[in-house]
């Protein structure tokens, strides 16, 4: 454990950032596993991509996903709705 006041400090932010990061990341799989349920139930997906690809990038935005992994999700939801319209 740290002893010294800024070590102290430094503990404290992280556990903080570890919860914030655990929501975001969370949230992320949650609305990406709505669209595939979407997309499977035949549904109108475009809404629910439209949401998703905002949920990602804001993700990606504040570091807690890299943004190549934010793109890559993206699209592979977007090949997914496309295809199950074709």
């Amino acid at each position: 454990m740290a002893n010294h006041k800024s070590a102290l400090k430094r503990a404290r932010q992280n556990v903080v950032r570890r919860e914030r990061n655990k929501a975001v990341k969370t949230r992320v799989k949650s609305v990406v596993k709505e669209v595939r349920q979407t997309v499977a139930a035949g549904d109108a997906a475009q809404e629910k991509l439209k949401e998703a690809k905002s949920i990602i990038d804001k993700a990606a935005g504040k570091g807690v996903i890299h943004k190549r992994t934010a793109a890559r999700k993206i699209s592979r939801l977007s090949r997914m709705i496309n295809a199950s319209a074709a």
